[in-house]
């Protein structure tokens, strides 16, 4: 498909996947840098688009004389196009990496089809400027071209990542973030009068004797040595209490205001906004809420996200397990309504496997939830250390807290400055990166 444009169009924007944050910043750049045209393939069967796509846009977009740049995500075989369309390689070829496919979570390595990522280090041999959306994204892929080309049988290539390095920079995802401050509780924008906590009575609930045992019949599927001596023992231990301690330190005097107690009353909210697929880890998620809920702790669930063909059977049964607790289930395809219900949940919640940016995180942080992420992945770039957790059984100990103390959680002040990552602050970045005369 192709976007409307300008009559001597500059830059070419290709999406072989348009949905989701691809569609995102594609639209973001259309409507907001002059001189772009895109050409688009709509978001459905992945890898047959990562695939064909190149085939197909050799043979859609039209031969253009003022075209200078080229700006494609990392779907696109690059490689085959340029081959196919020569007078597209004398373009200033842009890729961007939402994701890379050679650390993409797969259930089996054995599933893991070696095709796909062998294209991704094509395209970047013929590009000219290689962007990542993350600083992890961009160092897991480089780390990762060596072991990966060992899986060809013989005759190796050696060193690409040493080719492809100088081209490589990371710019962040650009997230335009709406104004919700009419959606916003009163919680969320009060702050405490100086001298006072909304955590003064979470230690004891924290700290309980029957609580602080470190282990449980949750599989630690986030961080596992092979052998465990008692100094690690010891360590694992003592990182536990401090992350359980975040719950409990008072906040900045600028951050607090006494909570009304119907406040306190009101259950703790958790709020899981991520796609409904394996590599999200929803059966974690899961796992750790119905031992909240055999616990007895009160908490309210709103699981959101979008849904694909065969989504894990886990949100099935959690649906049935957890249905007393349910405010809101599935995919709300109003965007409006979506940032209503982050505005009204207390706590997000990410037990990704797989995370190379994570829109839906830093969204909910706007929108005033207190963040829990994995101590893995893209996760320790963006938050500060005391909304990471290390095991499941830290991710617990953090939501029984906070169903103890909701207030803890809706009081707070996320230390995350979500402006960083918004458009406004990205857009020059954006535009100097589609100039054809820079690098």
């Amino acid at each position: 498909m192709q976007a409307e444009g300008p009559q001597t169009p500059g830059i070419l924007l290709l999406e072989p996947f348009y949905g989701g944050s691809h569609k995102q910043l594609l639209d973001l750049l259309q409507e907001n840098v002059p001189g772009c045209c895109a050409f688009t393939l709509p978001a459905k069967k992945w890898h047959w688009r990562a695939r064909t796509a190149a085939l197909h846009f050799s043979q859609t977009v039209p031969a253009c004389s003022s075209y200078r740049v080229l700006f494609s995500s990392s779907v696109l075989n690059l490689c085959e196009l340029v081959a196919l369309r020569p007078d597209l390689a004398r373009l200033k070829k842009v890729l961007y990496f939402h994701e890379n496919q050679l650390v993409y979570p797969v259930q089996k390595d054995q599933q893991r089809d070696f095709q796909y990522g062998y294209n991704q280090v094509l395209s970047c041999l013929v590009s000219d400027v290689v962007v990542f959306n993350s600083a992890f994204n961009m160092e897991s892929f480089l780390s990762s071209i060596s072991s990966f080309m060992k899986k060809i049988p013989d005759h190796r290539p050696r060193d690409l990542d040493l080719l492809i390095r100088p081209k490589c920079r990371v710019l962040y995802y650009p997230i335009q973030f709406p104004d919700v401050s009419r959606l916003l509780s009163k919680h969320k924008i009060l702050p405490w009068p100086e001298g006072t906590s909304p955590t003064d009575d979470v230690t004891d609930d924290v700290m309980r004797p029957e609580d602080t045992s470190l282990t449980d019949d949750v599989t630690d599927d986030i961080t596992r040595p092979e052998d465990t001596s008692l100094t690690d023992v010891v360590a694992r231990w003592q990182e536990e209490q401090q992350a359980l301690r975040c719950v409990c330190d008072p906040p900045d005097s600028t951050s607090d205001q006494r909570a009304e107690p119907e406040d306190q009353r009101r259950p703790l909210h958790i709020v899981w906004p991520h796609r409904w697929e394996h590599d999200k880890n929803p059966e974690l998620f899961f796992s750790t809420l119905i031992r909240l809920k055999q616990n007895r702790l009160p908490f309210q669930l709103s699981v959101l996200g979008e849904t694909f063909t065969d989504p894990p059977e886990i949100f099935l049964e959690a649906r049935r397990e957890l249905e007393p607790h349910i405010l809101h289930w599935g995919f709300l395809p109003s965007r409006d309504d979506y940032l209503e219900a982050l505005c009204g949940a207390d706590v997000v919640v990410s037990t990704a496997r797989h995370e190379f940016f994570g829109v839906a995180m830093l969204e909910a942080v706007h929108c005033g939830c207190y963040p829990l992420c994995p101590k893995a992945l893209v996760y320790p770039e963006i938050f500060p250390a005391e909304y990471l957790y290390a095991t499941p059984q830290q991710l617990y100990k953090r939501l029984q807290a906070f169903c103890r103390r909701p207030d803890a959680a809706r009081r707070h002040i996320v230390k995350v400055d979500t402006t960083s990552f918004s458009w406004t602050a990205l857009r020059h970045r954006f535009e100097t990166l589609l100039e054809a005369g820079c690098p």
